[in-house]
Order: structure tokens, then C-alpha cells, then sequence
């Protein structure tokens, strides 16, 4: 009886050691948490026959959740805390400071199968930004006042890639690119001013993630 036990053990020691380590697979609920920097690609008209809006780097704690409708197609949540963007304008440097949440939702297509430790995919969706928190910090002399920044609806594209380490922990890689276009409207000199500004970034994340 003992042998048996011990016998049986060490099938199952030995079946668990080559058995391949399932990656996604249909019913995955896959929770990524890293490093999210987005890296604005901005262009507007010359204000105030100075220069273009410019608008720095920002890096936050990134999270995603994504969910495996088939071992090959899913849908994924990016999700961030609030970035925070300088705005500059030519040799006046820094006017002013914005913070905004970028939620994107995406359709993905993961290469391989649910053998496949590593998992490349792409996406595409749909990205909505909200900016809050807008002030300037050099509203030169008083002239420039009450700044606002529009909303933003437009579309997204991702590529990235897991490495499945064991059965439940990934490290990923990946990047996007969004349509981001707002209105920024303040007062300069007293007469209303409406800048059409494109941010369009490129999004990059390194992540650990967990699949349940």
C-alpha cells in the first residue's frame, strides 16, 4: 500500500514538472499592475504669435484589466492614477498645469495558444480623457486667466506582449498610441481664446500581472 502511495506521488511529481504552463486561455481574468508613462506628441496653432502649447512626460502607477473571451481574443481596461502635464509655451517656458485620466478600452488579438508562454497581441478601442485641474502658474501679469481644457473621445491602438512565469504570474510589456484633441480656452487680455490642441501620446508600460 505504501509503495503505491509513493508510487503515485511520484507520477504526479513527475506529471507536474513537464506538464506546459497554460497561459491565457478563455474565462481569464488577467489584473496587470506596473510603470505607465505618457509621452505627449502635442501640436497646436502659435499662440499669442509666441509659439505651440508644449506638453512634458508624465509617469504614474498604471493598472489593466483585461478578460479572455476565447484562448485568443480578449478585451482589456487601461487605467491609471492622475497624470499631471507641465504646459509650456516658447521661450516663456512653463504657463501653466493640467491633470487628466486617460481610460482606454480595447478589443486584443493574442498570438499562439494557451500553451504558448509567451503571448504577443495587438488591440484596438476607443480612449477617453478627462482633464481636471487646470491652472497657470504664469499667467503673465494677470493677462492670461480662467484656463479650461475639453474632454476628449477618439480611438487607440496597442501592441504589446506577456511571458507567463508559472501558472498564475506574467510580466508584461506594451504600448499604445491615442487620439486625444481638446479645446483649451482661457482669457487673454480680457478676449476669450480657443486653441485646438492635439496630445495624441504614445503610452508605455512595464507591468507585473496576476491571472485568476
Amino acid at each position: 500500500m505504501k509503495k503505491n502511495i509513493l508510487s503515485g506521488l511520484m507520477v504526479a511529481a513527475l506529471f507536474s514538472a513537464t506538464a506546459p504552463v497554460m497561459a491565457h486561455q478563455a474565462g481569464d481574468i488577467i489584473v496587470r499592475a506596473g510603470a505607465v508613462m505618457v509621452a505627449p506628441n502635442e501640436s497646436s496653432p502659435v499662440v499669442a504669435n509666441v509659439a505651440e502649447f508644449g506638453v512634458d512626460n508624465n509617469t504614474q502607477l498604471g493598472l489593466n484589466f483585461g478578460y479572455m473571451l476565447t484562448d485568443n481574443v480578449g478585451v482589456e481596461l487601461l487605467a491609471a492614477t492622475p497624470f499631471s502635464h507641465d504646459v509650456s509655451l516658447g521661450d516663456l517656458g512653463k504657463i501653466a498645469e493640467t491633470k487628466q485620466l486617460p481610460p482606454t478600452l480595447v478589443a486584443q488579438y493574442y498570438f499562439g495558444n494557451a500553451n504558448s508562454k509567451v503571448r504577443p497581441y495587438v488591440g484596438a478601442g476607443v480612449n477617453y480623457t478627462n482633464f481636471f485641474d487646470n491652472d497657470f502658474t504664469n499667467d503673465l501679469d494677470g493677462a492670461l486667466t480662467d484656463l479650461s481644457l475639453s474632454n476628449s473621445w477618439g480611438w487607440a491602438a496597442q501592441a504589446g506582449i506577456d511571458y507567463q512565469v508559472d501558472k498564475n504570474w506574467l510580466v508584461n510589456a506594451s504600448v499604445w498610441y491615442a487620439q486625444i484633441s481638446t479645446d483649451v480656452k482661457f482669457n487673454m487680455g480680457g478676449a476669450k481664446q480657443v486653441v485646438e490642441t492635439d496630445i495624441d501620446p504614445w503610452v508605455y508600460m512595464i507591468s507585473v500581472g496576476y491571472k485568476f
